[in-house]
């Protein structure tokens, strides 16, 4: 066989998968493991959007739907906009996308050059920069902490921008940290970027599980640049495929192109049943949902805070606690593995999401039930203070 490409060596693993496959090992073995650490909502598709896509496949509705996405889809998720955030959004400016994944695939391929930089907030989300590192650009990992949210800001942007840098790639809400950029300061942020001429992506897959106030839609402040959104979080549709991306005008010819040669259109069945997503009934639910979060992080931080866990920076949205473990040691990888081995509790350390510290860090998701989190932080409490 021929040698791989160089930039397959460049991608580091998912060590959370790592960590998922230890815990499934234990749970093969007869041991009662609570997952903490995969972020998929525990929840599922409501039942309009069941009925949907069933009934899709049962007209036949499973051919190719345009590059972009169907049509009357696009309309919806404009008047989503509207109704939900009072941005007016031109459909035409949005690509219904394979997952937010495919839309950050088209994005990266239209917008990342061979050798330059995109400025990235560490900690962040691993898989956002490796997309970058596919299009052989770099990701600039720029280190945050609570001062800023652990978000980028104006001061980082212009203290790290470089003669390679072509733009930022930012999540508000954020995964690892569940915190955002807060309305003054994204547009600071902004007016940073493109006064660089530079671009700004968005990824704002948690934007719908926000619970403060803080998040608001980088479309709100500009048109000109790229949001990120998907049907996987606030709409519970992860193995769906589902998402979007809205983009200046001057964007489309090429984000068009790359989508019908790297994958044709999204999932024609997902799509028709997407439509369900924005009738009353299945609205109704994801706001219940979304408020059964927020009483899961209003549990679950000051618990972990109890347990001596600190956390500097208390989440605003998703559904992500980063804790620093400290005071129990300095590695993180090896706390999460003898907390695993001897309650059966599943975190994931920090390792993922930067080189800034993360050996001080972990990530403890609450997409499980409530109970279930009671009962972890029971098993916590048991181990902690043996």
């Amino acid at each position: 066989m021929s040698p791989l490409a160089a930039r397959a060596a460049r991608i580091e693993p998912f060590h959370v998968m790592e960590v998922v496959k230890q815990a499934d090992a234990l749970e093969r073995a007869g041991r009662s493991v609570i997952h903490l650490s995969i972020g998929e909502p525990d929840f599922t598709a409501t039942e309009p959007v069941r009925r949907a896509a069933a009934l899709a496949i049962e007209q036949g509705r499973t051919q190719y739907t345009p590059a972009l996405g169907l049509h009357l889809l696009r309309d919806r998720i404009a008047e989503w906009y509207a109704t939900r955030f009072g941005v007016r959004v031109d459909p035409a400016a949005i690509a219904v996308t394979a997952g937010a994944s495919g839309a950050l695939l088209l994005t990266c391929a239209a917008l990342v050059e061979p050798d330059t930089e995109v400025l990235m907030p560490d900690p962040s989300y691993p898989c956002n920069r490796h997309f970058i590192t596919a299009f052989e650009g770099r990701a600039r990992l720029v280190p945050t902490g609570p001062e800023t949210r652990f978000q980028l800001d104006a001061a980082l942007v212009a203290q790290h921008w470089a003669a390679a840098t072509r733009g930022v790639l930012v999540a508000s809400p954020s995964n690892p940290t569940g915190t955002s950029i807060a309305s003054s300061e994204l547009v600071k942020l902004i007016a940073a970027v493109h006064a660089r001429n530079g671009f700004v992506i968005s990824d704002e897959i948690y934007l719908g599980l926000s619970y403060d106030d803080i998040a608001s839609t980088a479309l709100a402040i500009s048109d000109q640049v790229i949001v990120i959104n998907s049907f996987s979080k606030y709409f519970a549709m992860t193995g769906w495929r589902l998402g979007w991306v809205v983009m200046p005008p001057q964007l489309r010819p090429a984000l068009e192109r790359l989508a019908q040669n790297l994958y044709i259109c999204a999932s024609s069945v997902a799509q028709h049943a997407a439509l369900a997503c924005f009738e009353p009934e299945s609205v109704a639910v994801y706001e219940a949902q979304c408020a059964e979060f927020r009483r899961r992080r209003d549990f679950l931080v000051p618990a972990l805070e109890g347990l001596g866990f600190g956390v500097p920076v208390h989440p605003d949205g998703a559904f992500y606690v980063y804790a620093d473990i400290s005071r129990f040691g300095k590695d993180s990888d090896r706390f999460v593995d003898s907390v695993l081995q001897a309650t059966g509790v599943c975190m994931v350390p920090g390792k993922d999401f930067g080189v800034h510290s993360p050996q001080r860090f972990v990530r403890v998701s609450y997409a499980t039930s409530y109970e279930r989190l009671c009962e972890a932080v029971e098993r916590l409490q048991k181990y902690l203070t043996r």
